[in-house]
């Protein structure tokens, strides 16, 4: 028994002082990735998060899906899905929860931490002060936990804000922006009228759920009473719920940080009155048997403070895919600005434009510009408000915290500040770091000096050399035009011929084009076209013939034009880095299958050329002369790991029954860890919540796999495998001169295949 007598004295509250290496302050993905990333690379990390799980707007206290630059495969960036951290926990994610329970999310990411011993983990625990160790530099955060109504004082020699408000950069006297910047003053086309607004408002959604029976609803006294104060109140439907209904969004004329709590009455309001003209406006007799089963206790936030580090990204350096010299992560979700005045606006709920491709994020927009141990991640890095429209997405801003969690990791081991690693021989060694990481980082390759499979020589049991597409009896009717992205090198092409089906005698317009930049998969420069005259019938041939070279190593669209007089033929094999696509619409994320923007944006006019989801999206069965050789086992060690020019892997043939490599000194070799990066098709947006996936593990992946020492001797033996990068720490070291992966093949019509083999001693 604890008895305590009459104080006349303040009782000061516990407290409790903690020393680590870094401070992550935030809990959403951006935070969780940084402190996964830098205490995998040994840094003692003390993750702070204010609310009672993690992942931010990801958890189930929003429960808006996880996205990045696959855009709902609703774009033109093919094989875009973010790496490292991230990657591994959508795929997980994926695993265990097709059907996108976002309760489920909860728990996976607080695996994902507490199995790190290096993290300790605050829950439910607030920044709301700090000191400094003078006018540049934070000593100690202090936070406080209304659950065990305890206080800490956290001292490091780095900080990384991620808390989204930016409540670190905010205390400690960081340069910051919020609103959005003239037009002139970084020549952007897409800066915002005042009449548009400045900043992007909150959400709140909320989900339904069937009882089987007629429920009643009686709405809240505060509800919207009259819906047609939704201008876009035409768009609800019993069917629309979640992040269906984005739009529902309010704030944006308002103080988004500190009236945020005024923001969420505004938006509970909203939400309960659209629930009750559901039920009882008498338009959606198919609600009868629903009942309002979770509404958002707090609102999902997209803009509040930016910071500004040593480069500020801008509108010119998306849309133009700008080249940096000290690239660690990339972006590729549209510039996606809504009205200020959100869900009450007459205006589109938000104004989407593409670039033809992913854009790299320098390291130098990661770090505050005037304090020397400040790190910043999530929405709040540098960029301007335009920038910012694409940046702020969860997938990027997960990507680039990890950047920022091996970055702290290289400044504790080199004893410097942020900024010391933004160029120079630290600059090189943290990209290397982040490669190996399973980072992707645009226009750099891995070269990893300590990796004995570049001093190996490679041989393969076989090699896929494609020469078709085998027909699977299935037809597409060409209701919209349709192409194979078919991976060439520079000079002449290959013939392409396919297998149609005609209903009456038509003209069929194929054609042939190129990206003008080899790493996009936007088709821009058309190399020939012609009209093709064919006759009523069953299975006739059409040849695209063109006497014509590509201009670089890249991607060709073979096209076959829209015709729905003429059925194509399908096949069910699927290769790595080889994708059908068609050019139409995705309307979740635009508003025309060409991106048509208006005069003076700075935005480019293009076509969308998209893949179909799974089960769909089946390749066109052709033959192609000569065979594509770009599949060779010297694609394991070019450091990259995904289809970008080429698909960068190599691919087993398919007839061969037992896939194999074997890598072979002419001297032994201690060997340690082996790394394999495999095929979990990048292209595919793994959404966390909402979205039912097709299957649990994607396709691509070699799901079994072996590794043997000169001797016979395993090394290595995995089974049901589902993740892209797998790190082997040997139990003890061996000497060899040769090592054997022995691989599966996915299916009967996946070939197995394999990104990059890495061996260290």
């Amino acid at each position: 028994m604890e008895k305590s007598p009459p104080s006349v004295a303040k009782r000061p509250l516990r407290e409790i002082e903690l020393k680590c290496d870094l401070v992550v302050s935030g809990g959403g993905l951006a935070g969780v990735c940084t402190a996964i990333t830098a205490a995998r690379a040994g840094v003692k990390v003390v993750l702070v998060q204010d609310r009672p799980v993690l992942g931010g707007n990801a958890s189930s206290e929003v429960r808006l899906w996880v996205l990045g630059a696959t855009s709902h495969m609703g774009n033109n960036n093919r094989w875009a899905r973010e790496g490292g951290v991230i990657d591994e926990i959508l795929l997980e994610n994926t695993h265990r929860n097709p059907e996108g329970n976002a309760v489920l999310i909860d728990s996976l990411l607080l695996e994902f931490v507490v199995r790190e011993p290096n993290i300790t983990l605050l829950l439910n625990t607030a920044v709301h002060d700090l000191e400094k160790a003078g006018a540049d530099t934070i000593r100690a955060l202090r936070a406080f936990c209304s659950q065990n109504s305890t206080a800490y004082r956290i001292a490091a020699p780095l900080f990384c804000d991620a808390s989204g408000d930016g409540v670190v950069g905010f205390l400690a006297g960081a340069a910051f922006r919020m609103g959005a910047e003239s037009a002139d003053e970084f020549g952007e086309g897409m800066a915002p009228t005042e009449e548009y607004g400045e900043l992007l408002g909150h959400s709140i959604y909320f989900y339904s759920r069937n009882e089987g029976k007629p429920v009643r609803y009686v709405a809240p006294s505060f509800a919207l009473k009259d819906i047609t104060k939704i201008p876009r109140f035409r768009n609800i439907h019993p069917k629309r719920y979640g992040p269906w209904l984005w739009w529902i969004e309010y704030g944006g004329r308002l103080d988004t940080i500190h009236e945020t709590e005024m923001i969420k009455w505004e938006l509970w309001k909203v939400v309960y009155g659209v629930w009750d003209y559901i039920k009882n406006s008498g338009e959606f007799p198919e609600a009868e048997n629903l009942t309002l089963e979770w509404v958002g206790m707090i609102p999902g936030k997209r803009e509040s403070r930016r910071f500004e580090g040593d480069v500020m990204l801008t509108q010119r350096d998306l849309i133009e895919q700008r080249a940096h010299p000290d690239v660690v992560s990339f972006g590729g979700w549209s510039i996606d600005l809504h009205p200020a005045d959100g869900v009450f606006s007459e205006k589109p709920g938000c104004t989407q434009y593409h670039a033809k491709g992913v854009y790299g994020i320098p390291y130098r927009a990661l770090y505050s510009r005037n304090l020397t141990n400040l790190f910043l991640a999530g929405r709040i890095i540098s960029a301007s408000h335009v920038a910012f429209g694409s940046t702020r997405v969860m997938g990027t801003c997960a990507h680039s915290g990890q950047a920022v969690g091996l970055a702290a990791a290289l400044c504790l081991r080199h004893g410097c500040a942020p900024r010391d690693l933004a160029n120079g021989d630290r600059l090189a060694e943290l990209q290397r770091e982040l490669l190996k990481a399973g980072q992707y980082i645009p226009g750099v390759a891995l070269n990893d000096p300590a990796d004995l499979a570049h001093t190996a020589r490679i041989t393969a049991s076989s090699t896929l050399a494609l020469g078709d597409f085998p027909a699977s009896g299935q037809t597409r009717v060409l209701d919209s035009s349709w192409a194979m992205m078919l991976p060439v090198t520079a000079g002449p092409l290959p013939k392409v011929t396919f297998a149609v089906d005609v209903a009456t005698a038509t003209n069929l317009r194929v054609e042939v084009r190129v990206s003008s930049k080899p790493f996009n998969h936007t088709p821009d420069v058309s190399l020939g076209s012609r009209d093709l005259k064919l006759a009523a019938g069953a299975g006739q041939t059409v040849e695209l013939d063109f006497t014509v070279e590509s201009p670089h190593d890249g991607y060709a669209f073979f096209i076959l034009h829209h015709n729905p007089a003429v059925a194509v033929a399908l096949s069910e094999r699927r290769v790595t880095g080889v994708i059908a696509v068609t050019h139409r619409l995705n309307k979740e994320v635009a508003k025309s299958a060409v991106q048509t923007p208006p005069e003076g944006s700075g935005v480019e006019t293009f076509e969308f050329w998209l893949p179909l989801r799974r089960p769909d999206g089946q390749n066109l069965a052709c033959t192609i002369a000569p065979p594509l050789t770009v599949f060779a086992a010297s694609n394991l060690t070019n450091g990259i790991d995904r289809p970008v020019d080429k698909p960068n892997a190599w691919v087993a043939d398919p007839g061969d029954a037992a896939p194999a490599l074997e890598l072979s000194w002419a001297d032994p070799q201690t060997v340690r860890r082996i790394e394999l990066v495999f095929d979990t098709d990048a292209d595919h947006p793994l959404e966390s919540v909402l979205f039912d996936h097709p299957e649990r593990d994607m396709p691509f992946c070699v799901p079994r796999y072996r590794v043997l020492d000169g001797d016979g001797r395993e090394l290595v033996a995995v089974e049901h495998n589902h993740q892209t990068r797998r790190v082997h720490d040997l139990v003890e070291l061996i000497t060899t001169n040769r090592l054997r992966l022995e691989l599966a093949h996915p299916s009967a019509n996946v070939t197995a295949a394999l990104f990059a083999v890495r061996v260290y001693s």
